[in-house]
């Protein structure tokens, strides 16, 4: 044994002796004495390590308080260790509890230890103390799940995330003095579903900043309900709960409305582009019919004057229409010319289809950016609702006057020199937004404010004003999604990243010019754009407030580290081509340098997010919109030069007279046949036919033309074995059904009709065409137009060419498994399900179903082998998009609670018979009609049909949520059945009459109605207050809060108004000539308005006894009354008063009790004035009028 180990063991002798007299035993006897001790404490000295354990094989308690010890050591001789303290020591890591397999309490406070580790065995572990230590991040606690204590308090925690997902008997949880500052840290709190107790700012310690955002405890109270107490306060009450779930609830049906406002913008964009396309199609479409027509004339001409070939079947023209006219010698002296003519005409065609793919691209760009608002907005509302308002969004407008700051401080920031290469000419600001972010603001003062306290930061109170200044930020394309990273700048603040690794490795990277922001940008979109250079035509930048301190130029050449710049807040680079000798170079001074810079700051926590800036360039030779009036009028008028031009060519062909009627001469005659039999070929075009009966009896038929006609349906064009050609272009044709026996059809032209069912057309063709080669369907009505395509193919499988474009196998193939998806079989029962109890507690717009399969994964896997009943463990269904046209095998789901169905082909609701307990359902996006099959589900409550077919309500469940929006409701008939419904949306229907107001009168629940875009709010005048009259239970009307002077003026205008409606209401129908008598006593109705009168033409007796009438007014022009009674009113007059006018002196005298002079008149009294009350003021004793 060297010396300094002999030294370390007399060492340790030493502090065995000190522990054994600690704790009463005898160092002599410690190895018989300890063998059988359970307890040993250590307090403030006297024990610098943890040694002669060994000694106590039996210990089940051991406590080491204010010693320095380094490490947990000497544990493996106590197997049997049920509670550790180590604690106010100089721990820096947590080791040596290996061996302590038993330990149930472990307490190792006031530390320095900086990681959770090597806890893994501990899974009995049920008390954990690791408060005041350096710890940054909560890990390594997975396998603790007999966990019930943890506190963490005053650690530098910044995160919770679901690091403590595993921890499922956690009970109480101190997070109190750390760092954490969002909403979103503590929402997976929700989880432990055994938490009683939490603290997040406990009086010992100073609160997390997320603790002092509004709505901090509703926030936490609503996602773990089942807390006792919240920061040492008791919140088990009742009430407290409820008050909770009412403020979250209010909060969400008011952020779903909001949503909803942001996507009915979007649909009124849509249609408004719709129309404007509509217009700009016009012409173009026009001219393409014109053109056609023209062209198929000449076909037809040309295929007469060409022989056919002996091989019959197909016209001649049909391989002679590309023949070179001046090298062709088989052609006669017409033909060449006939030939040019087509070849012009093409040549327009081919202009006029550009022109119309142009619109649709316009279309489709000015959509998509629409779209993307509207999915940002969206955001935006959702990241409010999840901050429960902390984090807010102000849409600017141009009176606000920080939209012309920001507005300013951009066009003084763009130079034009940068932009010269690019043709832009300037920039225009289009809208900016408002950042409001309680916790950045927060974080922003207070660390401004410890530098100004800190005497070496070189910042004073005098100073510091000159350091602040707004840059610009604009997001790298390369490195993540604009919009993600705009979304988490607002709601977390600024990052540092390393834009540059050899420049800059954590910093934020910002400037004081919008071309060195936006540089990375242009460059990335015109790198990956093949389109125009203006595709960099729109952007977005962030304008952020920022401390920039104590800054210096980047020292050249050096490794960009914080480290080599002491004492520095931020770095710069100049970005001036040319230096400037007379600019002030001071450091931290940027107020005094205009010089354009790329600013570098170290700390994210100096710089604040205010607003976001959408802009526009402006290019010097811009090319005008598609859809602009000029380039449309301009078009056009060139257009019809050009194209009178082709059409004027020779030959002009005379007009042949239509045919009305197809009988057998009309045949013979269009075929140039002597008998019916020989018919191959049948041109039929530009007629005015609208059926072909008899066609079928020309049995040789392989070439049949029907272009340009009235065809509405081709049900004529059936049972013909040998037609191998149909060309049914530019007709009304819509739908194929009526098509029937066509096996040898090969090519199928239906371009410019009506079709609109892609589905059950390509259901048609597939049973009757089988041979089906080509199909051309371009220029129809299609529902969702952009899977037409991948339908068509993947159920007409024989295609090779569709809408003249070549069907490639991987096309086809992927057409082909997006058709065998389209049931509702066991493998997408099993993908698209989820088996949760509840929903999850979580601050969400989307619908349960959608919410449970974002959060948690299938509960089974396809190579799993399934349990007999599985089915009855399915509560949430999700089959969006997946192109089913029935709701089938559904009836073993007895315990489905949340499903979806949007986006299919679904036309009727049935299959949910067996779904009893289903209680929300979304059938958004299909094709349903009627609502039928659905009032036996008696727990739905939650019920979404938005764009459908729908006509009428009726045969509803008990609601509380109903969504209608965008059908074809034009009463609401039946909804006043739904006594719980507290949310009606039935925006853009045809709701017209007053009358289905009243049908909202009884359901007392109603918070919110949507009626938006009804023939109702044009119809009515003073449609809102009519409604808030009616149904005031309202607090949001049409996306807009119902105020109190609305509801005031609502009761001022319509109470005590006896109207039709309110007839109809007493009476419980509208045919109001069939009343002949009325008794309304006791209504309190102020003011009759029966109007029209004409309607009420049968009334001869009407009782208005014991109500408010103060005039005749509204009653002298029913035409048929004998008997009125208006006993017990106040009626002063025929015809209501007219205030007159008074002089300056009367209205003295009117305000003024006693002026010495007397009371003055103010007019004339009516002979009316001083009639005996008996009669007509309703005072006991007044007779009724008869006539």
């Amino acid at each position: 044994m060297t010396h300094s180990e002999r030294q370390k063991h007399r060492g340790d002798e030493e502090v065995v002796k000190d522990l054994c007299a600690a704790n009463g035993v005898s160092y002599e006897r410690a190895a018989q004495d300890g063998a059988g001790l359970r307890s040993l404490e250590a307090f403030f000295s006297g024990f610098p390590r943890m040694v002669g354990l060994s000694l106590f094989p039996a210990l089940q308690q051991l406590t080491v308080l204010g010693q320095d010890v380094e490490h947990v050591e000497g544990l493996q001789d106590c197997p049997l260790l049920r509670e550790l303290w180590v604690a106010e020591c100089r721990l820096t890591v947590i080791s040596g509890l290996q061996s302590c397999l038993q330990l149930r309490k472990l307490y190792l406070y006031d530390n320095d230890i900086s990681e959770i580790a090597n806890l893994e065995s501990q899974v009995n572990l049920e008390v954990l103390w690791l408060n005041n230590n350096r710890i940054a991040r909560i890990q390594g606690l997975n396998t603790l799940q007999s966990l019930k204590e943890l506190n963490l308090a005053d650690n530098i925690i910044e995160k919770i995330g679901h690091s403590l997902d595993h921890n499922v008997s956690l009970e109480n949880l101190n997070l109190s003095g750390n760092k954490i500052s969002s909403f979103k840290e503590l929402t997976p709190l929700a989880s432990l579903l055994h938490l009683k107790e939490l603290a997040l700012m406990d009086p010992t310690s100073r609160p997390n900043p997320v603790c002092l955002l509004f709505n901090y405890a509703t926030h936490v109270l609503f996602h773990a309900p089942g807390l006792r107490r919240l920061d040492t306060y008791d919140v088990s009450g009742r009430q407290i709960k409820e008050a909770a779930e009412s403020t979250v609830m209010k909060k969400m049906m008011y952020y779903n409305m909001r949503v909803r406002g942001a996507q009915r913008t979007l649909a009124e964009t849509r249609r408004s582009l719709t129309e404007r396309k509509g217009i700009l199609l016009q012409f173009p479409e026009e001219s393409v019919r014109t053109l056609t027509y023209v062209l198929k004339d000449l076909e037809r001409e040309l295929a007469w004057l060409t022989p056919q070939r002996s091989a019959g079947g197909e016209p001649a023209f049909a391989n002679s229409v590309n023949s070179d006219p001046d090298t062709d010698d088989s052609l006669g002296p017409v033909e060449p010319k006939i030939l040019l003519k087509m070849e012009k005409l093409k040549e327009r065609l081919r202009f006029w289809t550009g022109r119309l793919q142009e619109i649709e691209a316009w279309f489709e760009q000015e959509l998509a950016q629409a779209t993307n608002t509207m999915r940002r907005t969206v955001r935006f509302l959702t990241m409010e609702l999840e901050s429960v308002g902390n984090v807010r969004l102000e849409e600017g407008s141009a009176t606000d006057s920080w939209f012309s700051s920001c507005s300013d401080l951009l066009l003084s920031r763009f130079s034009h020199p940068d932009y010269k290469k690019h043709g832009v000419a300037g920039v225009k600001v289009n809208r900016v937004v408002r950042i409001h972010n309680s916790a950045l603001r927060l974080r922003f003062e207070d660390k401004l404010h410890a530098l100004l306290a800190t005497e070496d930061s070189g910042v004073t109170s005098k100073n510091y004003r000159r350091c602040l200044d707004h840059l610009f930020y604009a997001a790298d394309p390369e490195r993540s999604s604009e919009e993600d990273e705009t979304l988490s700048i607002v709601e977390r603040g600024f990052e540092p990243v390393g834009q540059n690794q050899e420049l800059l490795r954590e910093a934020v990277p910002l400037s004081n010019s919008l071309s060195v922001c936006e540089q990375p940008r242009i460059e990335y979109v015109l790198r990956h754009s093949k389109l125009r250079k203006d595709t960099f035509r729109n952007g977005q930048i962030i304008v952020s407030k920022v401390f920039v301190g104590q800054s210096m130029p980047i020292k050249e050449g050096e490794p960009m580290d914080e480290k080599i710049y002491p004492n520095v807040h931020s770095v710069y680079v100049n970005v001036d081509p040319k230096p400037r000798a007379a600019l002030s170079e001071a450091p931290g001074d940027p107020s005094c340098s205009p010089r354009r810079r790329r600013w570098f700051v170290f700390d994210p926590e100096l710089v604040l997010p205010e607003y976001i800036l959408y802009f526009e360039y402006l290019f010097e030779d811009q090319e005008e919109d598609v859809a602009s009036a000029h380039h449309t009028d301009q078009t056009s008028s060139n257009g019809v030069f050009a194209d009178r031009e082709a059409v004027d060519m020779e030959p002009v062909l005379k007009a042949r007279p239509k045919l009305l009627v197809l009988d057998d001469k009309n045949l013979l005659k269009a075929a140039r046949a002597s008998v019916l039999s020989q018919i191959t070929v049948l041109n039929l075009h530009g007629n005015s036919l609208s059926r072909l009966k008899g066609i079928s009896r020309l049995t040789a038929l392989r070439h049949l033309t029907i272009s340009f006609n009235k065809f509405s349906r081709l049900d004529d064009v059936s049972h013909m074995p040998g037609l191998e050609f149909l060309d049914a272009s530019f007709n009304q044709v819509e739908t194929l059904q009526g098509l029937r026996g066509l096996g040898k059809l090969t090519q199928l032209h239906v371009r410019w009709n009506r079709l609109s069912n892609a589905r059950e057309e390509a259901a048609a063709l597939r049973k009757h065409a089988p041979a089906l080669l080509h199909l051309d369907a371009r220029h129809n009505c299609w529902k969702r137009p952009a899977a037409v395509r991948t339908l068509i193919l993947g159920r007409l499988t024989t295609l090779t060419h569709l809408d003249d474009v070549m069907v490639t196998e991987e096309e086809a193939a992927e057409a082909a498994r997006v058709a065998a998806g389209t049931q509702i079989t066991q493998a997408s029962l099993l993908t698209h399900s989820r088996a949760g109890a509840e929903r999850p507690r979580s601050l969400s717009l989307l619908p349960t179903v959608q919410l449970l399969c974002v959060l948690s994964p299938a509960p089974w896997g396809l190579s799993r082998e399934l349990e007999p009943n599985w089915t009855s463990k399915i509560t949430a269904l999700n089959l969006d998009s997946q192109r089913i046209s029935k709701l089938i095998n559904l009836e073993r789901l007895e315990n489905l609670r949340w499903a979806s169905f949007n986006d299919n082909d679904i036309s009727k609701v049935e299959g949910l018979g067996g779904c009893v307990r289903l209680e929300e359902l979304s059938l958004n996006d299909n094709s349903i009609s009627t609502l039928t099959g659905l009032s036996n589900l008696h727990c739905l409550i939650k019920l979404s049909v938005d764009r459908n077919q729908l006509s009428a309500l009726e045969q509803l469940p008990g609601l509380s949520f109903l969504s209608v929006e965008s059908n074809c409701i034009n009463s609401l008939r039946g909804i006043q059945g739904l006594r719980s419904l507290c949310e009606l949306y039935a925006a853009n229907n045809h709701i017209s009459t007053s009358r289905d107001i009243y049908h909202l009168k009884g359901l007392t629940n109603i918070i919110i109605l949507d009626l938006y875009g009804n023939p109702l709010l044009e119809k009515l005048e003073n449609y809102r207050i009519y409604v808030v009259f009616h149904v005031p239970s309202l607090k949001a009307l049409d996306g807009i809060a119902v105020e109190m002077n609305e509801s005031e003026s609502a009761k001022d205008i319509f109470g005590g108004r006896l109207n039709p409606d309110m007839v109809a209401e007493r009476l419980g129908h509208s045919s109001y000539t069939d009343i002949t008598f009325l008794s309304l006593q006791s209504c309190s109705i102020r003011v009759v308005d029966l109007s029209p009168a004409e309607a009420f033409s049968n009334l001869r007796s009407l009782n208005l006894d014991h109500n408010g009438l103060t005039s005749f007014s509204g009653l002298v022009y029913l035409p048929s009354i004998k008997a009125l009674s208006l006993n017990y009113n106040h009626i002063e007059s025929i015809l209501p008063r007219q205030k007159v006018h008074l002089t300056n002196r009367q209205l003295l005298y009117s305000k003024v009790h006693s002026s010495g002079y007397g009371q003055q008149s103010s007019s004339r009294p009516s002979s009316w004035g001083h009639r005996q009350p008996g009669a007509i003021d309703g005072k006991p004793g007044g007779a009724a009028f008869e006539s």
